[in-house]
């Protein structure tokens, strides 16, 4: 058992990682011993950790953070109370900004500078791990450049984003970049048959529709409707006759989208106002007095943008899907030889490749990511999905 267990197919950005924490542990036994410096080339006070969507970044952060402040014979053994402490979030040393909602703030930027500037409680290293950092607007990283560029001895930045191009030029050239790679089905799973006790069988089926992103294939995995709402969706296009068909399958689609980010977050909700309202005193049933209505209002509109984060991840899982169809659909056109992504779905593939030509297929994958990019930039959902729906629909 080791905290890099669950970082799979990432062989190098392990070692990588591996290779520093080992080198901050003898740098950091040198200095206190008063011993002549060692080499610790293998170590830096920023690292900018990129991969895309589903290969496992923040994992194999945490992992590093973990690596760093172990205090077993090996960084990162996953035994130690420091490494069962990070894995687990609540390590005092090592803090974690993940945003659930469409941007991070400047306040919340602000806040991890001077958390920055503490010196360790109980750990060897202050260690800031912000997840999102592809979330920050450019104003609102320049806060963060001098604080990465001199950060106090003793600090750690890691940095998470789906690629380097995600952060400003400024802050990537003052961290160290690592690199993941789109892991092997196979990979992913085992692991969904180790970590989450999934059939073999189901976890490599997930595996390949998801086309190796872990949250999606756990997602088909252990969720026992996913796989018929995916089937829906991806033969939705198919049927569509007309422009009226299209606008209709696009409001069942966020309706849906919806229902499963509100399931999502409701009870999480409840129980945060609950809480809330018990730390200021106020009683189940009663009104909320005047002077505390601000705090219950804030509570509020946070989990409103939660719900928002919530509902357009579920919409770009959906276009993730429709993106893996067309692409079967090109690759049939096209004589390829690759492994298809949707077998259950080869009949519809072929009925969608025999009637229509590559260049459709090529205008319909474009469609679907100017969708997902509308998407993320806070477009009204239901228009852009209509849009989307139009598109894609059969011509006649």
């Amino acid at each position: 058992m080791s905290v890099w267990d669950d970082v799979v197919g990432q062989a190098k950005v392990v070692a990588s990682f591996q290779a520093a924490a080992r080198a901050a542990r003898l740098s950091a036994a040198a200095h206190a011993s008063g011993a002549p410096a060692v080499d610790a080339s293998a170590m830096t006070h920023a690292w900018l950790v990129t991969g895309p969507p589903g290969s496992g970044r923040s994992v194999a952060a945490r992992a590093f953070a973990a690596a760093l402040q172990c205090t077993g014979e090996i960084p990162g053994c996953g035994v130690c109370k420091a490494c069962r402490d990070v894995m687990s979030g609540s390590h005092p040393d090592v803090v974690r900004l993940a945003t659930e909602k469409l941007l991070i703030t400047m306040d919340e930027v602000k806040a991890l500078i001077g958390e920055a500037q503490r010196r360790p409680w109980t750990g060897r290293w202050r260690v800031i791990l912000v997840e999102d950092a592809d979330r920050m607007a450019e104003r609102t990283t320049n806060v963060l450049l001098k604080s990465i560029e001199e950060p106090p001895p003793q600090t750690v930045w890691i940095l998470c984003t789906p690629s380097a191009d995600d952060v400003l030029p400024t802050i990537r050239s003052r961290c160290r970049l690592v690199t993941l790679r789109i892991p092997p089905a196979d990979a992913v799973a085992e692991l969904l048959v180790r970590r989450d006790g999934a059939d073999p069988e189901l976890a490599a089926r997930a595996a390949r529709a998801s086309q190796s992103h872990i949250g999606l294939a756990r997602h088909l995995a252990v969720d026992s409707g996913a796989w018929e709402r995916r089937r829906r969706l991806l033969l939705a296009p198919i049927s569509l006759r007309s422009v009226g068909d299209a606008v209709l399958a696009a409001a069942d689609l966020v309706e849906a989208a919806e229902a499963e980010a509100t399931q999502s977050t409701a009870e999480r909700d409840a129980a945060e106002k609950a809480a809330l309202l018990r730390a200021l005193g106020v009683e189940d049933g009663t009104r909320v007095p005047p002077s505390l209505r601000a705090q219950v209002r804030q509570l509020e509109e946070d989990q409103k943008r939660r719900a928002r984060r919530a509902r357009t991840d579920v919409l770009d899982r959906a276009m993730i899907d429709l993106l893996s169809f067309y692409r079967d659909v090109l690759a049939v056109q096209l004589g390829s030889d690759v492994e298809q992504v949707n077998i259950d779905l080869s009949e519809a593939v072929e009925q969608v490749a025999a009637s229509t030509g590559p260049r459709q297929s090529l205008a319909r994958i474009g469609a679907i990511e100017e969708c997902r990019n509308r998407l993320r930039s806070n477009a009204a959902p239901l228009l852009a999905v209509e849009s989307l729906m139009v598109q894609l629909r059969p011509q006649a």
